[in-house]
């Protein structure tokens, strides 16, 4: 079973960049976050055509999460049960007897702003989520843009770009409680090496070939299924590609 979770920054504008993608990659199951649509507008034909059964929740211009997968979805919820509830960046789904929870984790924008102090909320919030409605002996796979680098090895420049919104240690903490809680970062399960991001900042003038990135993007298992899994890695030939996003796919392999 391979499983991708991807940032397309605008499904529509990326439409033609991801279907040409999933024509190359035999991805049974796709994440994709910011997808900045209307649900009534989101081009679920286009995937249906394809083979992928698609469930999404969105709204105009900002944020916006989706499923794509080749299995029939059950137990489907959208965001989290109490207010607000922020159903367009978080779906939950039992697919092929596991438990996918899609989430876009706000960015936070400064750390003296509001907007930082939600997404502090936030994390605390999606922990008391995963200790409400599971055990850690379930087989839940938590996937997608979580706006924070985990590890020093996760940013291109740790020293400078402490204390950044992505990169702080509030932020890092609270990640690291619900890792604690039981997830295991599947990518670091299998690659320790540096240089190895998932989003490169389009300000920034040739940030791909000078290794100017970070790791903002994962899947997440618990135990039961990190066992199982047999590779993850990053693909950067979308972000690569013509009007891409400023992130790129990142992918795991599970037997099941």
């Amino acid at each position: 079973m391979k499983i991708a979770s991807y940032n397309v920054n605008s499904i529509r504008v990326r439409l033609p960049l991801l279907l040409d993608w999933l024509s190359k990659n035999h991805i049974d199951l796709l994440c994709v976050q910011e997808t900045k649509v209307q649900d009534k507008d989101f081009p679920a034909e286009a995937f249906e055509q394809n083979g992928y059964n698609c469930i999404f929740k969105g709204q105009k211009s900002y944020n916006g999460v989706a499923i794509l997968s080749r299995y029939q979805a059950g137990q489907l919820h959208f965001g989290f049960e109490d207010e607000p509830t922020d159903g367009p960046r978080l779906i939950r789904a039992q697919l092929n007897a596991i438990t996918v929870v899609n989430t876009y984790v706000p960015q936070g924008v400064a750390t003296d702003s509001e907007k930082f102090r939600y997404k502090l909320r936030w994390l605390e919030r999606l922990l008391a989520f995963f200790k409400k409605n599971f055990d850690k002996k379930d087989p839940v796979l938590w996937v997608g843009d979580l706006n924070l680098a985990r590890l020093p090895i996760d940013v291109y420049d740790p020293e400078r770009l402490s204390g950044h919104v992505c990169y702080h240690p509030e932020v890092t903490r609270r990640l690291e409680k619900i890792m604690q809680w039981g997830f295991v970062d599947l990518f670091r399960q299998h690659c320790t090496e540096p240089r190895q991001y998932t989003f490169w900042d389009y300000r920034l003038p040739n940030a791909v070939k000078r290794h100017l990135g970070w790791r903002l993007d994962y899947i997440m298992a618990t135990k039961s299924l990190a066992d199982k899994s047999t590779n993850c890695y990053i693909d950067k030939q979308p972000r690569l590609a013509d009007r891409p996003s400023d992130h790129t796919p990142i992918i795991a392999e599970l037997k099941i």
